[in-house]
């Protein structure tokens, strides 16, 4: 039988996800929106429900604009001679739930690993300035589930935690960070995001205290700092792709990219939740973007075993976009993660663009793929069995409709297309020398490809 390709939603990078998840969400009235975050999460369903809901409660004040960028922005070209140094000293995480009714143990546990994974690379853990929760005042606020399945609450207990996630920590924090050294700095934030429905460019990541920090207020905090030093970011949280606006000034993508060197890797796209916040206590259950990354980073997943190399270019080290890269292979979720460099390229593409790069030979486009796309792309074709000498038009009609039943198969599918098209778009911008906007392009991957060693 042959399979339509959903191609009508080529505007849209909720592609392949099922029509159910967008439509298990009704609309809440304020204060139904504000009280229910702390009844729900019981599955992923109501994880990333709970945030959506909330964020309606705070829309009309947070993000009173209500509009969306008309314009694409016009880059400035001109940069200061900071560069993205192959090891990042400065290490800088916030982590945890805005209440303790969705401060899940899983946020907790993926600051350890990113701990871990700090050891495993040679660097000392207690060098990372950490945030988390409600800090250390003793208060039981971490949400798990018992070996009977009850519902329990813990203090953290993070080592060398510095005290609580909230604004003015996170403020404070960064400017230390960027006074203190010139190398760049990694922050890295696990824990909930909420989206902005009147405009997914300016979502926001939720603080201690239920304090919703948007993409624009957390770029005007960078923005005020020294351009020198370049920042890095990966973010764990729900529509977390909307804070690859951070690498425009203000975070408009209206306004010219910054002139502090910024990229960033996020668990999914803009108008998606994600996986990941559970009250689990097991690790080796664990399916979400933070496990992935860091595992593909230092070559042990969260449990101690080891994993394939993510070294795709063979240089003896591995890069950010390694990690990233091994993460789209590696993570069995419905997240379709994305970098600072493939949003900037993707807001350049038309629907027929997207049309083209379907429906090209795949092989003709791996010609022009850098080594890790090359891997992202060959290992999920051959999850669904694809001919690469076809495009990926013809391949999905021939699949069965087994093979595309799941909504893990279905991110896959999704996210072996969208590599696709990162591809095509680099290609189609090298092809037109605009060197203005090549600049902007080699200046985001020279950071993405950074590394910690």
């Amino acid at each position: 039988m042959t399979r339509i390709f959903p191609l009508a939603l080529l505007s849209s990078t909720a592609l392949l996800i099922p029509l159910s998840v967008h439509l298990s969400t009704q609309p809440l009235t304020i204060s139904q929106g504000v009280s229910s975050i702390s009844r729900l999460h019981q599955s992923l369903r109501a994880n990333w429900e709970s945030a959506s809901h909330l964020a309606s409660a705070w829309r009309t004040t947070v993000f009173p604009e209500g509009r969306s960028p008309s314009t694409r922005p016009q880059p400035s070209g001109q940069f200061p001679t900071s560069h993205c140094q192959t090891t990042a000293s400065n290490f800088l995480v916030i982590g945890g739930g805005g209440a303790p009714s969705y401060n899940e143990i899983a946020i907790e546990k993926n600051v350890l690993y990113f701990q871990r994974t700090l050891k495993l690379l040679g660097l000392n853990p207690a060098s990372a300035s950490i945030f988390f929760a409600n800090g250390n005042n003793g208060q039981a606020t971490v949400r798990y589930r018992d070996a009977q399945g009850q519902e329990q609450f813990k203090p953290p207990e993070i080592p060398n935690l510095h005290g609580p996630a909230t604004r003015a920590n996170l403020q404070r924090a960064l400017q230390q960070a960027v006074q203190l050294s010139k190398r760049p700095l990694f922050f890295y934030f696990t824990g909930h995001g909420a989206e902005n429905e009147r405009n997914h460019n300016n979502n926001a990541l939720i603080l201690w205290g239920e304090d919703f920090l948007s993409v624009q207020q957390f770029t005007q905090i960078l923005d005020r700092l020294p351009p020198q030093t370049p920042v890095v970011t990966m973010m764990a949280q729900c529509y977390s792709g909307s804070f690859a606006n951070f690498i425009y000034q203000a975070g408009n993508p209206n306004r010219a990219i910054s002139l502090q060197t910024r990229c960033g890797f996020f668990a999914t796209v803009k108008d998606l939740p994600s996986i990941g916040c559970t009250p689990e206590v097991n690790e080796a259950d664990y399916r979400d973007y933070s496990s992935s990354f860091f595992a593909g980073l230092s070559g042990r997943n969260r449990i101690g075993q080891p994993v394939a190399s993510a070294d795709y270019n063979h240089d003896g080290r591995i890069a950010y976009n390694e990690a990233h890269a091994f993460a789209k292979v590696d993570e069995q979720g419905i997240d379709l993660p994305i970098s600072t460099s493939e949003s900037w390229l993707r807001n350049r593409l038309s629907k027929a663009d997207k049309e083209r790069y379907t429906t090209q030979p795949i092989a003709n486009l791996l010609q022009t793929a850098r080594p890790e796309q090359r891997y992202v792309v060959t290992t999920l074709g051959q999850k669904f069995g694809f001919n690469l000498k076809q495009s990926f038009d013809l391949n999905w009609q021939h699949l069965d409709e087994s093979q595309t039943h799941s909504e893990i198969q279905q991110a896959y599918a999704t996210r072996l297309w969208l590599e696709l098209l990162n591809i095509g778009a680099e290609k189609q911008l090298r092809t037109s020398r605009n060197a203005k906007q090549i600049a902007v392009l080699d200046r985001l991957l020279k950071c993405e490809s950074g590394s910690w060693k």
